[in-house]
């Protein structure tokens, strides 16, 4: 699942809990703060990721960093499903800044294309980012129409891009369809399919292109929990009912960042 978020003031995420995926926090423009119940917080700056595997269970409050004069922040989250074996796995994260996240430029340097890579493979580049499970994630940049670039993908994989700014032809190859802003197009998982061919159809144009593994198994979602059945989603509600198996601050703790949040916004 992928959402992206533009957030004006009185908006934002105060405590709220996660069970069974890794939440992928990539701030296109402004910034996020975060706390969690593990005692973690930070804030996520523009073009910074966090990789939160909330694994057994994680509560945290995420509120967007407003400057005055500043555009609202915006950016993506993307939940990845966790391998069941996983998904019971203590909460971690895996943060970058801008300028840890390494880019790919298949042209060299002075080129029309660049590849950022918040995780997996590109000409020879790898992101620092382990995920649980495979995912690839790129931010793809083409300076002007007619750039292009073939990115290879894991055969099998499922895949899609999504286009942040200016239009592409995806494939081009396959017809001539232009695809607009904030439009999501997924790509086949054939077997033989091992890879995409990005063209930009306008300057300027940038898109991200997101690649996972697939899972077998099922996939029951309730609320903000990911579980592999019902049985396992009724257990999850439990826990933190009861505060246990992971939740166990679930009845005691509140972050800082959500109480100040709903002290000048109240509850939504």
């Amino acid at each position: 699942m992928l959402d992206h978020f533009h957030l004006a003031k009185g908006g934002g995420f105060p405590d709220h809990p996660h069970r069974g995926q890794a939440t992928v926090t990539y701030m296109i423009e402004g910034a996020s703060q975060h706390e969690d119940s593990e005692g973690h917080k930070g804030v996520i700056k523009t073009g910074g990721v966090q990789w939160m595997c909330a694994g057994r269970g994680v509560i945290h409050s995420e509120i967007p960093l407003h400057v005055e004069g500043a555009k609202n922040p915006n950016g993506l989250q993307l939940w990845v499903d966790l391998p069941k074996e996983h998904k019971m796995s203590k909460p971690s994260y895996q943060e970058l800044d801008a300028e840890e996240i390494p880019s790919a430029y298949p042209y060299g340097e002075d080129g029309d294309v660049r590849i950022k890579l918040i995780s997996g493979k590109s000409f020879g580049v790898e992101s620092p980012v382990r995920p649980l499970g495979g995912c690839w994630y790129m931010h793809i940049f083409l300076k002007k129409q007619g750039s292009r670039v073939f990115q290879d993908l894991p055969a099998g994989w499922t895949s899609f891009v999504y286009t942040l700014q200016g239009s592409v032809f995806v494939n081009k190859e396959g017809g001539e369809t232009v695809h607009e802003q904030y439009h999501t197009l997924v790509l086949s998982s054939a077997a033989n399919e091992t890879g995409v061919s990005i063209e930009a159809a306008s300057d300027d144009t940038e898109v991200v292109l997101i690649s996972g593994e697939p899972l077998d198994q099922g996939v029951v979602q309730y609320g903000p929990f990911v579980m592999t059945s019902e049985a396992e989603i009724r257990q999850t509600l439990r826990d933190y009912h009861y505060g246990q198996n992971g939740f166990e601050k679930a009845g005691t703790w509140k972050s800082d960042l959500g109480q100040q949040f709903l002290k000048e916004y109240g509850e939504h």
